[in-house]
């Protein structure tokens, strides 16, 4: 429990908050070998591992974080949390507000990404940890750990930014206002107070990951997958699910609305829409990475079409302007943007010799 209020980017004052995070691996004597992992916009804290009584509940990034994988536990003190605004334990709409003994809904309030790196901060601070070896996520985990670099440049020393981007397109813009639209008209939604309503908009959610699930993939990762094929081997003529494309989207977006908080993902969608570092610069991105002192790894995936590689090397352009240290690798991938969750020989490489290198930096 954290009790110092937190003002928002907004203005809005959280007065006090939780936050829910696990860690794995040991803290050395310096506190020199902590990670942070920043999840993306459906991840939380439990990113590594099984709970003993729940076999099925794998963390996850269980293929990238623990002993002698990529991000080795037996090296680091690896911290993944639950973010603010979250429904994975951290306070977020779900949570009851102290002031009026009601659940936040929809007065919870909009939130971003620097607001997340200064609660972020704060955990940090907690835990005794003033410097982090490195801070990294995918997608919009990705972002925040460009974020870090910005707003407290002397407490990271690497930055591990994967398959993300400076920020949005109007395009990856559109498609969140889409997906917000199918939960804002779904007639449980109540205005975000759907709680006191004793129902979930499970419609609004359910169209809402399909459409994301839909971006998620490459054409070639769905064609292989699932191609043309029929459920029954034959057309019915009808609207009924047909097509096993239609039945794994359907399955997708049943699963995510049976455990997942709609307000949630609206406010996780638009702290993507609104991170850009430099909109107060007049769009000039290496005045804003001016500010950062981290040394970074930079990936891309060919076939992510939603955060390209193009967008990743105009990070590396504006670092590189900067003078900063970087490395940049774009991985050969079929999957498209699920690509950063995937087992791939080529892009474990990097990471693991990339960690490796921060490693030689302490001595555990």
């Amino acid at each position: 429990m954290f009790d110092t209020p937190l003002t928002f980017k907004s203005g809005a004052v959280l007065p006090r908050y939780e936050l829910m995070y696990e860690t794995y691996g040991t803290l050395n004597a310096d506190k020199s070998n902590a990670i942070l992992i920043c999840h993306a916009l459906s991840g939380h804290h439990h990113v590594a591992g099984y709970y003993f009584d729940d076999a099925k509940n794998l963390g996850w990034w269980d293929n990238m974080v623990g002993p002698g994988k990529p991000i080795d536990t037996d090296k680091f003190f690896v911290i993944g949390l639950n973010n603010l605004g979250g429904c994975h334990g951290s306070t977020g709409p779900s949570s009851n507000d102290p002031l009026t003994g009601k659940q936040y809904g929809a007065s919870f309030p909009v939130i971003t990404v620097e607001d997340w790196v200064e609660s972020q901060a704060r955990l940090a601070d907690r835990l005794g940890i003033t410097q982090f070896a490195a801070v990294l996520g995918g997608s919009l985990g990705g972002m925040q750990a460009m974020q870090w670099a910005l707003s407290y440049p002397e407490r990271l020393r690497h930055v591990l930014a994967i398959a993300t981007a400076p920020h949005l397109t109007a395009q990856n813009i559109a498609f969140n206002d889409v997906a917000r639209s199918a939960i804002l008209t779904d007639p449980d939604f109540h205005g975000g107070d759907f709680y006191q309503h004793g129902v979930v908009p499970t419609r609004g959610l359910r169209l809402a990951r399909m459409l994301g699930h839909i971006t998620y993939l490459s054409d070639d990762a769905m064609a292989d997958k699932f191609g043309r094929e029929l459920r029954t081997g034959k057309l019915n003529f009808s609207y009924d699910i047909e097509f096993q494309i239609e039945s794994y989207l359907r399955y997708q977006g049943d699963k995510f609305a049976a455990y997942f908080d709609a307000n949630t993902y609206l406010l996780m969608t638009k702290a993507l829409d609104y991170f850009d570092p430099a909109r107060e610069l007049d769009g000039n991105l290496n005045r804003a990475f001016a500010a950062a002192k981290a040394k970074f790894l930079v990936v891309s995936f060919t076939t992510d079409w939603r955060f390209a590689p193009e967008r990743s090397r105009e990070i590396v352009h504006a670092l590189l302007h900067n003078k900063r240290d970087v490395s940049y690798a774009e991985i050969t991938s079929a999957h498209g943007h699920d690509s950063f969750l995937m087992q791939d020989a080529q892009y474990f490489a990097v990471m693991r010799n990339y960690l490796n290198g921060i490693a030689r930096e302490f001595s555990v």
